[in-house]
């Protein structure tokens, strides 16, 4: 009985551990300053971002991550998504801040998250 409940007890901290997880890291390496200092590609991702384009499979996973990121600071997102999620969210919102409009009012419509966010991607 004792191994039984010992089980269940692991296996109910093994779930609760995976809810946790961070982000699959499949895109962490992504040369985000390529993307960024090319307007083609970035309007090709913000397009993506607001359902107005085709999508890369890298566009795609950030499309549906953005929501939890925005509304948790990115706390599942391992460190390259975090350097990259600043990065290009600074970059967007000094060079592009009409972008930046657009994807703010589709991901954070009534700006409750937008306080902590902007103090999360202004963090070194």
């Amino acid at each position: 009985m004792g191994y039984l409940v010992g089980l269940l007890l692991c296996l109910l901290c093994i779930s609760s551990i995976s809810l946790g997880q961070k982000y699959s890291s499949k895109y962490d390496n992504i040369d985000i300053d390529k993307i960024l200092s090319n307007h083609r590609v970035l309007t090709n991702y913000i397009n993506c971002l607001m359902d107005k384009g085709p999508c890369t499979p890298e566009g795609k996973e950030f499309r549906k991550n953005i929501p939890e990121a925005i509304t948790t600071n990115c706390v599942n997102c391992t460190d390259a998504q975090k350097r990259i999620v600043k990065k290009t969210s600074l970059y967007i919102m000094k060079n592009r801040p009409e972008d930046w409009d657009k994807i703010r009012l589709k991901f954070d419509p009534t700006e409750k998250y937008k306080e902590s966010f902007v103090k999360f991607i202004n963090e070194k």
